[in-house]
């Protein structure tokens, strides 16, 4: 195998014309060039020099070699400087994939320290719930995931069912459900509502993990709820039922970018929390820019 510093070696050789002058270039001694030559020609199982008293020419396999050897080192120099801005957080890039609320909350907040901190680290951003995000992390086809999952903290760090075992997983918060009602519904003044006292009303539900986490806490409490509509889009489900067109439960994090126009909310008991995490693979939660990430994720959910 040819190594790029026997190349650095044959360069000098070709460029001063002999060994002592390649020694004095490159800071080494006459022997170590001549050995470092050696070891080049055994692994290109050819002659690369000839030798005619104190002239020294190239053969025409060492011209070759010559003239790869400057495009290879030249890329060699250019990838090392690479590495070296991306360890350094001078460039990078990492793709990032959130549900709509966290990007309209958590995802901005964080983004804007990490380019205040680390302007060479690119970001790009798509929308995605889960388990299609965590899908497209597996894939290959983001660096870092938001997700949330059901359960509370005893569905453990490897999240419900332990589904995210493989996973580097950073808890970043606890989102509470609240009860979101049409204004003129009798419930609308209480501060606490048992969603029990919802079994008759029509319900919108969200996304489909939201949906089926509904489904369990109403069936929990003893009723299985009429869902009229269903819908990924918060703002929708805030305005269907500011339109007095049915009741839901949404994560308090969707609504702080919403204002819910015609509806109140109301805490609802049972307490039922959403948790926020973010993942990435092993590999990747190594790479200084998806490491940043991960840390001002934590830092904006901790705001």
């Amino acid at each position: 195998m040819i190594e790029a510093r026997h190349l650095r070696v044959l360069r000098a050789v070709a460029t001063t014309g002999s060994f002592s002058a390649a020694a004095r270039e490159l800071g080494c001694t006459q022997p170590a060039v001549s050995q470092q030559m050696k070891a080049l020609e055994s692994s290109a199982g050819t002659p690369l020099l000839i030798r005619t008293g104190r002239e020294m020419r190239l053969t025409q396999a060492g011209e070759a070699l010559v003239r790869h050897a400057t495009g290879i080192l030249a890329g060699l120099t250019a990838a090392e400087e690479e590495v070296a801005a991306i360890a350094g957080l001078r460039a990078g890039r990492v793709r990032l994939v959130s549900f709509p609320s966290g990007s309209s909350t958590l995802v901005p907040t964080a983004l804007a320290a990490l380019r205040a901190a680390h302007p060479g680290t690119r970001v790009s951003l798509v929308d995605a719930e889960p388990p299609r995000s965590v899908e497209m992390l597996r894939e290959g086809d983001c660096d870092v995931a938001l997700a949330f999952h059901y359960g509370g903290t005893a569905a453990g760090p490897g999240g419900p069912d332990g589904e995210w075992s493989d996973l580097v997983v950073r808890p970043l918060l606890a989102d509470r459900l609240v009860g979101l009602v049409p204004e003129g519904h009798p419930l609308a003044g209480e501060d606490t509502v048992g969603i029990g006292e919802l079994a008759d009303d029509p319900w919108i539900a969200g996304c489909p993990r939201c949906r089926r986490q509904l489904v369990e806490v109403c069936e929990d409490a003893g009723f299985t709820p009429r869902i009229d509509f269903a819908t990924d889009d918060y703002p929708a489900v805030i305005g269907l039922v500011g339109a007095g067109l049915g009741v839901a439960v949404l994560p308090e994090l969707a609504l702080e970018s919403v204002r819910p126009g015609g509806a109140r909310t109301v805490a609802v008991e049972p307490a039922v929390r959403r948790q926020i995490v973010a993942l990435t693979l092993p590999d990747l939660a190594r790479v200084p820019a998806v490491a940043a990430t991960l840390d001002q994720l934590e830092r904006a959910a901790g705001r």
